[in-house]
């Protein structure tokens, strides 16, 4: 049996190897936990003689297909509990992602299986991330583009905001910026803020590195 530690690090590995591709460094492994280089290489070669990751020397780690499946398990158990607490138990969707990080350890398949018929089987948790189904299949890549990417007069829809910045949340829930907004790029300086209008008219200034976190579609003509 895994302690929920591990399970903490498989799940950070899969979203890092997610966005890198590639081998996920035990620096940035160690950043993510919130830990030392020398503490993460501990728990790497523990996850290794599990046979849970696999280690390239002076690259990183990446998760086996052991590993990725159970990284998926947990974090279908947080989407879920995330969608849940928001849902059913009136928790603001700023607050749910340490609540989920509490509980996602500990619940049974029975609960998990309950709690995901109650939500009617949810495709996406409140912060427009996808939530893996109960047959665990590798998750497909993000659809849509980051906010950051886009160009002076594009007109989008708002599909996923990341969950790990409190702070962020509140500022994009203050300001409106939610799953499912429709915003127009207003402005795309080279360096700095990016401007965009809501379609109540207001404007509002995001800093590039939370646009780069906020992915979007295009919306239909």
């Amino acid at each position: 049996m895994l302690s929920p530690e591990m399970e903490d690090y498989l799940k950070a590995i899969h979203e890092h190897q997610r966005e890198t591709e590639g081998p996920v460094s035990t620096s940035t492994i160690a950043e993510s936990m919130d830990v030392t280089p020398p503490t993460a290489t501990s728990m790497m070669e523990k996850l290794e003689e599990r046979g849970l990751v696999e280690r390239e020397k002076y690259k990183g780690v990446r998760l086996t297909a052991e590993g990725e499946t159970i990284a998926t398990e947990v974090i279908r158990h947080h989407r879920l509990l995330e969608t849940y607490l928001t849902e059913k138990l009136g928790f603001d969707w700023t607050d749910v992602h340490e609540e989920a990080d509490r509980l996602e350890h500990h619940i049974s398949e029975e609960f998990e299986r309950r709690v995901a018929a109650r939500l009617d089987d949810p495709d996406v948790d409140p912060h427009g991330d996808p939530i893996p189904s109960d047959a665990l299949e590798p998750l497909e890549e993000c659809a849509g583009t980051a906010l950051s990417e886009c160009h002076e007069g594009d007109t989008v829809e708002v599909t996923r905001v990341r969950d790990r910045d409190p702070d962020e949340l509140d500022y994009l829930s203050d300001v409106g910026i939610v799953p499912g907004t429709t915003l127009t790029v207003v402005d795309v300086p080279p360096i700095g803020l990016i401007e965009v209008e809501l379609e109540d008219g207001a404007r509002v200034s995001l800093p590039e590195h939370v646009a780069a976190t906020i992915r979007v579609a295009e919306t239909e003509s």
